[in-house]
């Protein structure tokens, strides 16, 4: 496994999204079955694990601790605040809460430090320098090492970093969803030297090409199952763009669910994608993208078929994209 720089942060070119195991892709995984597919991602040399406390609530980060207890100081966790969780729902990034909050996550992922604390959503209500000055004492402390922010807009990106310099930003970014290129943000990350974390880089789940317009996402357990990218009509409406990675990923014995991740490390050498998965078996299908080198041929011939096609469906429901920082 090759590594990359997030900033001054070196991680493994693809880490792991702990979330589904545990919350919003289905029912929670058994947890022994959770512990072992993350620690089999260790050893196949995946040393960038992602979480945050509002997966399960808090489930998700008690079992990441457990997992990579034994492997503590060979591993990169990130962890994210910014969800308020034990009052009215909505988002709380005021400094008061991230002082208290930070205690909560470090205890549950069993460590004294925090590798990567991002911000999960900007708070409109908390101007941004104050939540960089409070993760900048945090580092002051010990307690964080390095400052991130998720869903942030370029500005934002920019009034944070000149408090307390930012190392990576996390946007769902994917050959289907690529709001980053239009928006300003990859630009900006490097322009002031930042990395860059795409979440959802396999669509979800739909690049797999496992998703079709036969699913059915259960209401209650998966968050999917809201937005209409998922709708039955649209999965059969954007079955092209799988078809699209399956032409080229055929030719070269590997899934689209590889080409995919092998697309997004084509892209620029400080983004590192974080698929994530409960299942053994897709575990070992996403770490073989590592092994994939597509040809400028290649990437022309998947850019020309993407440029010839329509994405049907948003990213995710209007209350989550309300949610979204978008400011200019």
């Amino acid at each position: 496994m090759k590594t990359r720089k997030l900033g001054s942060l070196v991680v493994s070119e693809l880490g792991h999204g702990c979330m589904s195991i545990s919350a919003n892709y289905g029912p929670p995984a058994d947890r022994n079955q959770g512990i072992q597919v993350i620690r089999t991602a260790h050893e196949q040399g995946v040393t960038f694990f992602d979480t945050a406390e509002v997966y399960g609530p808090y489930t998700n980060e008690e079992l990441v601790g457990e997992a990579l207890a034994p492997i503590r100081d060979q591993v990169v966790i990130a962890t994210k605040f910014g969800f308020n969780l034990e009052g009215p729902p909505g988002l709380n990034s005021r400094p008061e809460h991230i002082q208290k909050v930070v205690e909560g996550s470090l205890k549950r992922l069993k460590t004294d430090r925090i590798d990567l604390y991002y911000q999960h959503r900007v708070d409109p209500n908390v101007p941004i320098e104050d939540v960089a000055g409070a993760v900048k004492q945090l580092i002051a402390q010990g307690k964080v090492l390095h400052f991130g922010l998720s869903e942030a807009s370029a500005r934002t990106i920019r009034r944070a970093h000149a408090v307390q310099p930012v190392t990576a930003v996390q946007t769902e970014y994917s050959f289907m969803e690529r709001d980053a290129e239009k928006n300003g943000v990859l630009a900006v990350c490097e322009a002031l030297g930042i990395g860059f974390v795409p979440w959802g880089p396999v669509g979800m789940g739909f690049l797999s090409g496992k998703l079709d317009a036969s699913a059915r996402l259960d209401p209650k357990t998966d968050l999917r199952s809201g937005f209409t990218r998922f709708t039955p009509e649209n999965l059969a409406a954007n079955a092209p763009i799988v078809e699209a990675l399956r032409s080229v990923a055929a030719k070269k014995g590997a899934t689209p669910a590889q080409l995919a991740l092998a697309w997004l490390l084509s892209r620029k050498p400080w983004i590192v994608p974080i698929p994530g998965t409960r299942n053994p078996v897709h575990l070992e299908e996403n770490l073989g993208a590592r092994h994939l080198q597509l040809t400028p041929a290649e990437l022309r011939e998947l850019e020309t078929a993407f440029s010839q096609l329509t994405v049907h469906g948003g990213r995710m429901n209007p209350m989550q994209m309300d949610v979204v920082d978008t400011s200019k």
